[in-house]
């Protein structure tokens, strides 16, 4: 029989093996996806959206990414195992076995796309394992290591969530929808090249060739700029095309203003916590302005209740 020592022990490890499996899913980008599609999902609904439907295409949006992260961390744990950001990863670290990574994303695409398929539209679970396919495969398995222009051509993927969460409503593919992908495909290549240059030597070590790898540090942080002033600009549109009105307009110029701060300065330094700051900034950036879409989207609404 086993005694308290014994039981607390394998309870111990037990826990840290969920512990270890939720690491696989990458929660905080799983909880940034499944916002953006949350936010797609009202977007797309003249008032508010079905219980039921809102719980099964958050719940299959959300397992899908969570597949997606742990197939990333199946590729990528060789070169996890070189960069000091990822040294402490499940599989580096022997916690988790390959086989047993595999399995664990094989069932979270199974369940997501079941629960996708049956209970919300065929083409959500078109486009989400589309999606799905495009960043753990496509992107991890090969344009990672095959061109500093990873990250932009990759971002498709990663730009998907508010489509897939718009049409999981509407069961339709809309121009409005398309704006939303366009604003984070524009957003990752600045978002995600200022933790490159914060991490450059990482890469450099693990031979993958991110931008400021490739190109040097002072391109990179001028490409971060200028794409940061395409973002800006594309951000304008919910308001140029009326999907969205004046406090949108208001909470997009504010925040983008915040967003070119954050990039002239890392132009003038190589100060690494500058680049950190403007990678932590940028993701309260696209939280706070997808926010901001949405009160803008629910002001008529709340006017009409008052009045």
């Amino acid at each position: 029989m086993r005694g308290p020592a014994g039981i607390e022990t394998a309870m111990t490890m037990k826990i840290a093996a969920w512990r270890d499996y939720l690491a696989l899913c990458k929660p905080k980008i799983v909880c940034l996806i499944v916002f953006t599609a949350l936010v797609g999902m009202l977007l797309a609904a003249p008032g508010m959206v079905a219980l039921p439907l809102l719980v099964c295409a958050t719940l299959g949006i959300g397992l899908a990414a969570a597949s997606a992260a742990a197939i990333n961390h199946i590729v990528d744990q060789e070169i996890d195992g070189v960069m000091a950001r990822t040294l402490k990863r499940p599989l580096p670290k022997g916690n988790l076995s390959a086989r047993e990574a595999q399995v664990f994303a094989a069932v979270l695409c199974v369940i997501s796309m079941t629960i996708l398929g049956i209970f919300v539209n065929a083409l959500t679970a078109f486009l989400t394992f589309v999606s799905l396919i495009g960043y753990g495969v496509i992107y991890s398995m090969f344009l990672k290591r095959a061109t500093p222009q990873n990250i932009v051509i990759g971002g498709a993927a990663g730009a998907a969530p508010p489509v897939l969460g718009w049409t999981a409503v509407s069961n339709s593919l809309d121009p409005h929808a398309l704006l939303l992908f366009l604003i984070i495909f524009a957003w990752t290549p600045p978002h995600f090249w200022a933790l490159a240059i914060a991490r450059h030597k990482d890469y450099e070590n693990a031979d993958i060739p991110m931008l400021p790898v490739t190109h040097g540090l002072d391109f990179t942080r001028l490409h971060i700029l200028l794409y940061t002033l395409l973002l800006f600009i594309v951000t304008l549109l919910p308001f140029l095309t009326g999907m969205s009105g004046i406090a949108y307009l208001f909470g997009a110029l504010t925040l983008g203003a915040g967003f070119i701060y954050f990039t002239v300065k890392l132009l003038r330094t190589a100060e690494e916590a500058t680049a950190m700051r403007t990678f932590s900034y940028s993701i309260w950036y696209l939280m706070g302005l997808f926010a901001v879409l949405l009160v803008d989207h629910y002001i008529p609404a709340i006017a009409r209740l008052i009045l």
